[in-house]
């Protein structure tokens, strides 16, 4: 019984995505903090002020995905020291709307947006345990270029790029 409401679940999600457009804005700060308190993966939240204070000098991008006028996604990253790299720094989807290419479309902008504004590549950091994550990035042609050990083991970075 629980597969055939899970599947009922997913059909209509399935409809109510081809029904309703998803939209991407930028520099929609307030509802990026929104969506970041409702994930449940991020134990440690970013406090406005920090995403602030670290956007604050830099060329910065924050998008925010939108289904049905609800914020559903983000993505915010913003210029390196370098001047030549994007640091693509945090992002997320709620829960019930992972499965719709929500993530795929945030990256597929923000990897316009760094071409047309001239950066060489886009780094990436991220935890092993964020397994759909780093299945996003590898099928998306980011290259694994080392790992920052933490302990627990889980907690380890994975330091991706790609090339533009």
């Amino acid at each position: 019984m629980v597969s055939n409401l899970n599947f009922l679940y997913l059909f209509f999600n399935l409809y109510s995505m081809k029904k309703y457009k998803l939209i991407i804005k930028e520099n929609c700060l307030e509802d990026a903090l929104s969506i970041s308190q409702q994930i449940p993966e991020f134990e440690d939240l970013y406090p406005k002020s920090e995403l602030d204070s670290r956007l604050q000098k830099v060329k910065h991008l924050i998008l925010t995905a939108y289904l049905k006028e609800k914020p559903v996604g983000f993505k915010i990253g913003y210029e390196t020291e370098s001047k030549q790299n994007f640091y693509s720094w945090i992002g997320g989807v709620l829960p019930k709307y992972r499965k719709f290419s929500i993530a795929q479309n945030l990256m597929a902008y923000q990897e316009q947006w760094v071409k047309r504004h001239g950066y060489l590549r886009i780094i990436v950091k991220t935890r092993i345990k964020h397994m759909a994550m780093i299945q996003l990035l590898e099928k998306n042609d980011y290259v694994k270029m080392g790992t920052i050990p933490f302990n627990p083991e889980q907690e380890t970075r994975i330091l991706f790029e790609k090339k533009l």
